[in-house]
């Protein structure tokens, strides 16, 4: 299974920022180096499922916060962060990212 490390520590860099924690402050909760909340953060070190666990319970989210779609073989890979973004989107760019995916849907 392939898992997109890099979307799990942006969705714990995102739940930490929400609880207005720093990476110093995540890291002491955890017992561990500032350094190594950074790699998480940014996908480089793969992180265990007890962590993860730990850091849930620290920053108030489920588990699955972290993990839905990060599988990148799954159908509905990125799928909540496209709808996020497209949600955001005025009206007139809504209909060109439609037209847009249109095109990538037609290539080879």
């Amino acid at each position: 299974m392939n898992i997109d490390y890099a979307l799990i520590g942006k969705r714990i860099k995102e739940a930490r920022k929400e609880k207005h924690y720093t990476q110093d402050v995540l890291a002491e909760k955890l017992d561990v180096s500032i350094g190594y909340v950074s790699q998480l953060e940014r996908g480089i070190t793969k992180i265990s499922l007890d962590l993860l666990g730990a850091i849930a319970g620290i920053l108030e989210q489920d588990m699955a916060y972290f993990l839905d779609a990060a599988n990148v073989t799954a159908n509905n890979y990125l799928f909540s962060d496209v709808v996020s973004l497209f949600s955001a989107l005025s009206v007139r760019d809504k209909q060109l990212a439609i037209e847009f995916l249109k095109l990538l849907s037609k290539r080879d």
